[in-house]
């Protein structure tokens, strides 16, 4: 079935459900804010009941979800403060499929976009899967000891006894499954967004393809020109918005998953040669992969962008612009310019996500974790 939109299915409902796609039921905002905000208070409550050295690899593994959370409900209040902006891209990308819906690189693209949308949600599914699956503990309370929870959370009333027990872990699982599909429908817009803006630039370097030499004269088509000059503008205004949109989102994503990526790494050390090794590693093995991921996507994201926007003014130069006529050569030169200044995604301003900061992150996080074996 040819698509006809670069937003697959999963990502759109995804963004109904959480209250950010137009024109959604306001009662969607109120509700994630209402069991999110719940849900971080009891989790930090446990934090600090249970802030201690000597509980470090407790107080660890608590902190690893609760970071997730955190940037989860900051995302969420990012894309619902500017919605009016998040609303510019969309119409944006539905201008672009009422005006090149036939283009193959369009519907190549999508494909491609709405596969990457079902790994991505499907990696994070997987990953809660085997984290509850680890977690749970299915045997009885013996000698007083309260079993745990799947989500680490101080809660107000008693819950060790059967059947509270069960329901407050059956509760935590849609939770905890709600979260790390929205976490993954996020992931996926950001990857379709990228892989949008990709089909755009194709699409003008098809454009500019178009320039050739016309009965041995020095013609030009005014219709040409025009169109290569707005789809350049286009593409240079959906970037802007994207990075509008993300900057802050983009920051936050990069502290936060150098710490998360920093607590499982140190969970998986400290298990290992241990009676809880295998669950420990099968607890955060696919954990681990999924905020690597994340992490990832992001800088990916950024590199992906900058990389393609170079190509512009690559096949801009590459083309017969030396035969044409002098003012028609001056107005693609500027187009050659303008191409030499990257678009990019940046964390915050202070940096741009590329490849380079993923592998600087994953660097940190490797010495945060020395750092947190020698306290051990």
């Amino acid at each position: 079935m040819i698509p006809t939109s670069t937003v697959s299915r999963p990502v759109e409902i995804g963004l109904r459900l959480t209250g950010i796609w137009p024109n959604s039921s306001i009662f969607f905002r109120l509700l994630w804010t209402l069991v999110m905000g719940t849900g971080l208070i009891f989790q930090y409550h446990y934090l600090l009941v249970h802030f201690s050295i000597k509980e470090l690899p407790n107080l660890i593994d608590g902190l690893s979800t609760t970071l997730p959370y955190n940037l989860l409900f900051f995302k969420l209040v990012v894309l619902w403060i500017n919605n009016r902006l998040f609303i510019d891209i969309l119409t944006a990308m539905s201008n672009d499929w009422s005006e090149y819906s036939n283009m193959y690189a369009m519907i190549d693209k999508a494909i491609l976009a709405h596969r990457c949308s079902k790994v991505t949600i499907g990696v994070y599914s997987t990953a809660v899967l085997l984290y509850s699956t680890a977690s749970i503990n299915f045997r009885k309370q013996t000698n007083g000891n309260c079993r745990e929870l799947l989500i680490k959370m101080e809660l107000p009333f008693e819950f060790c006894n059967s059947p509270i027990y069960e329901i407050v872990e059956c509760v935590q699982f849609v939770h905890l499954m709600a979260v790390a599909s929205a976490i993954g429908m996020l992931d996926a817009f950001m990857v379709t967004l990228m892989l949008h803006i990709g089909g755009q630039i194709d699409l003008m370097q098809q454009e500019v393809e178009e320039i050739y030499l016309k009965n041995n004269k020095y013609n030009f088509p005014a219709t040409i020109l025009r169109s290569l000059i707005n789809k350049h503008h286009k593409i240079i205004a959906f970037s802007e918005s994207i990075e509008s949109l993300f900057s802050h989102i983009a920051l936050m994503q990069f502290l936060s998953n150098t710490l998360i990526i920093c607590c499982i790494g140190f969970l998986i050390v400290t298990s290992m040669g241990t009676d809880e090794g295998i669950r420990m590693l099968v607890k955060t093995s696919f954990f681990y992969i999924a905020i690597t991921l994340e992490a990832f996507i992001f800088c990916f994201a950024g590199e992906y962008l900058s990389n393609k926007s170079r190509t512009i003014g690559d096949a801009v130069y590459e083309s017969v612009w030396y035969t044409l006529k002098p003012q028609d050569c001056r107005i693609l030169l500027f187009v050659i310019m303008r191409s030499q200044r990257r678009l990019t995604i940046t964390a915050g301003k202070f940096m741009d996500l590329s490849l380079e900061g993923f592998t600087n992150s994953l660097k940190a996080s490797a010495s945060y974790i020395s750092v947190l074996y020698a306290m051990y």
